[in-house]
């Protein structure tokens, strides 16, 4: 099924003096705002905005340190955490949309949204979240693991503390054969592995600035789980999974009904982690009738 799309429009704003950019379609209706997951960007969503904006006012924003916004060196004017994040996204809405909105995430982009609505409940109308991280490696998750493993993941951490290090295992990292063989585990539709994805995560990495903020991000493993924010949040919460996510397991993400927030839980027979990009047709036509119910 192809449904009707509106155009795409680039545009820039400035937050805390930093460039940020963004995406945005359709000119009516509630507003709808996009956050991507780690290591991704606006872009990644460009099956999803010129449909949805047949609907409603939809954007798309490039986190600070991804895409093609802003990448300020870690630690010196900036701190990339789940609160700066979320922040960014209040500050959004209130200067660019200037509406309460309905967010809609994935992989860590859905722990922004929540973070966000946690905080600032006023500003938003209901969230989607798909195949949000469930942040196995999160310090307090960790303590659950194995000995081996725990020490495993944090003495990776502290090497990768090494700039050399940091930066070698980085490079290795941003290559497009090593960058298709991660989406190729990651997807459950394997089709959706292009050439233009591949260019689409590619190209902020060589920007200056990236490495930091990916080893930044690396080593963050403090901040809040999705079990603390979803019992806070207010507003409705609909959880998309695609059922071959090999990182965050549907088995576990099941859990998450018990929060009252939680009205539904839609799972994607097929599809990874990535249900926006691998099985778009199905993820817009659940979010517009999702949105049109409220």
């Amino acid at each position: 099924m192809t449904l009707t799309q509106v155009n795409i429009k680039n545009k820039s704003w400035t937050w805390r003096g930093f460039p940020i950019f963004y995406q945005v379609a359709g000119e009516t209706g509630p507003a709808v705002v996009l956050v991507h997951g780690f290591g991704a960007s606006a872009q990644h969503w460009r099956k999803n905005i010129p449909v949805l904006g047949t609907n409603f006012r939809t954007f798309a924003i490039d986190l600070i340190g991804f895409g093609n916004s802003a990448k300020p060196i870690p630690g010196e004017k900036i701190a990339y955490t789940f609160e700066t994040w979320s922040q960014l996204i209040a500050d959004f809405c209130q200067e660019i949309v200037q509406t309460p909105a309905f967010l809609v995430g994935n992989s860590i982009g859905c722990i922004v949204i929540m973070q966000t609505a946690v905080n600032h409940p006023e500003l938003v109308l209901g969230i989607a979240s798909l195949n949000f991280s469930l942040r196995l490696l999160h310090e307090r998750k960790r303590k659950e693991l194995p000995w081996y493993k725990n020490m495993g993941a944090s003495l990776m951490q502290n090497i990768l503390s090494n700039k050399l290090i940091g930066n070698f295992f980085f490079q290795q990292i941003a290559q497009p054969k090593v960058v298709k063989k991660i989406l190729l585990q990651a997807y459950g539709n394997t089709e959706a592995v292009t050439d233009e994805l591949v260019d689409i995560l590619m190209k902020p990495s060589q920007d200056e600035g990236a490495a930091e903020v990916f080893l930044a991000f690396t080593r963050y493993s403090q901040g809040p789980l999705a079990e603390d924010l979803l019992p806070l949040i207010k507003c409705p919460v609909l959880l998309i999974w695609g059922e071959k996510d090999p990182w965050e397991k549907i088995e576990l993400a099941r859990e998450f009904t018990k929060f009252a927030s939680v009205e539904n839980f839609i799972s994607l027979p097929g599809i990874g982690h990535c249900p926006q990009d691998e099985a778009p047709d199905q993820v817009n036509q659940i979010l517009i009738n999702w949105i049109n119910s409220k």
